[in-house]
């Protein structure tokens, strides 16, 4: 059963919440991160991406980043950028972009339950990510970045929640045209109540976050080495996670972009392609977003097509052969482009719903690629499916909208 604790948050100052927040750091490029930080000394960038504030030459794994990251902060907390509660609490996570709401439950949650796999997997983690973060987490001495889990919807977990959100919020602001609003849950006794509607919660899911968590567990362990005679109670076996519902939460598509068509001529490529799937040239040329499963839309050379799955090109039984994202990199990516691994293939890019079809079809129009391919996002419930079943997504499957802010939320490991 789930383990979920309340913590003593360092967390910005009322006035200076809005300028502290930034978004995670694997979602920019360090030339990115310092134009977004100009003029603002308080962004958490200067901690989650320390490197921006250190010659532009500098190696991003170079260990100066991370003595950097763990300078910074202990300087905004020494300026009372940051302050840290006095007493254990949860915290409660709105964000409203486009008039859907997501609600999570700010939280520690145990490094044991995730060796136990009572927090669930769904992606493979590549090793220089992994070190990376745990650098930046021993360094710093605490998670920096929320992990996003996910658990089947409780009603009495919401009717907590939502009782606690009657009040006016600490945090209410936007960013990136997303409202951002923040609750702190004082009430011992609902603390204990929602430690224990939890503990009766079987499993939770990493939605965001393979990365983070792994290497939040693995200091965890790092210390636990290092202090033999460590307490249960000890910060380190905890790590900083928000839990959502799985009915708040919201998959966007997560399209694909390819440099050539590997050797093939245009009208032999088309040939291949139709061996799997039905072809349909479309008239419209604004674009195609595919709104069912086994869909896609391909843009080549000025033209827009739908693609529709063959009957018994997959296995349907199977949660992780039935995915459209392996669909298409069984039947077509792999087979027909040779893209057969596109974690390290140079050929092919991916794009977040979230930047729209019309800069797809640009990076095309462009000739920056020639090929680009919408999908039909992958559900929530796939995603359980294939953690369950113990198995792996295929990498790019998921791109969760909004993005949880970080630097609202620092869990101390010590």
């Amino acid at each position: 059963m789930a383990i979920v604790r309340p913590f003593k948050a360092i967390r910005p100052q009322k006035e200076l919440a809005e300028k502290v927040a930034a978004l995670p750091y694997d979602v920019m490029s360090s030339e990115e991160a310092r134009a977004m930080v100009k003029g603002n000394p308080y962004s958490f960038l200067h901690i989650d991406k320390a490197e921006i504030d250190l010659d532009e030459s500098i190696d991003l794994y170079d260990i100066r980043v991370y003595e950097k990251a763990r300078d910074n902060l202990h300087n905004m907390i020494n300026d009372k950028v940051f302050l840290q509660d006095d007493k254990p609490l949860f915290y409660i996570y709105h964000q409203t972009m486009k008039g859907r709401t997501q609600t999570g439950l700010v939280a520690t949650a145990s490094i044991d339950d995730y060796l136990n796999n009572v927090i669930k997997k769904h992606e493979h983690t590549r090793a220089d990510k992994e070190q990376d973060r745990i650098r930046h987490v021993d360094y710093c001495d605490a998670n920096t970045g929320p992990i996003f889990l996910t658990y089947k919807h409780n009603q009495e977990i919401e009717k907590l929640i939502n009782q606690s959100i009657n009040a006016a919020p600490e945090y209410k602001f936007i960013a990136n045209d997303v409202l951002q609003k923040v609750w702190l849950v004082v009430d011992d006794e609902v603390i204990a109540k929602i430690q224990e509607l939890f503990s009766d919660i079987s499993d939770l899911y990493i939605a965001d976050g393979h990365h983070r968590s792994k290497s939040a567990v693995e200091v965890g362990l790092q210390r636990r080495l290092s202090h033999p005679n460590y307490s249960i109670d000890d910060e380190f076996n905890y790590f900083l996670v928000v839990l959502f519902p799985d009915k708040d939460l919201y998959i966007m598509d997560y399209n694909r972009l390819v440099k050539d068509l590997n050797h093939h001529s245009k009208e032999e490529f088309l040939s291949l392609v139709e061996e799997k799937f039905v072809l349909e040239q479309l008239v419209d040329s604004s674009g195609f977003s595919p709104t069912e499963k086994y869909t896609f839309g391909m843009y080549l050379d000025n033209s827009w097509y739908k693609l529709t799955a063959r009957k018994n090109t997959f296995d349907s039984d199977n949660p992780v052969e039935r995915l459209d994202v392996s669909i298409l990199q069984n039947n077509l990516l792999g087979p027909i482009l040779g893209i057969d691994d596109p974690r390290v293939s140079d050929r092919i890019d991916f794009l977040g719903g979230i930047r729209g079809i019309e800069v797809l079809q640009k990076e095309v129009d462009d000739n920056k690629m020639v090929l680009a391919f919408t999908m039909y996002p992958t559900a929530i419930q796939d995603l359980m499916d294939i953690a369950d079943a113990g198995e792996v997504m295929p990498p790019k499957s998921t791109w969760f909208e909004p993005k949880l802010l970080s630097g609202l939320f620092i869990h101390k490991l010590s």
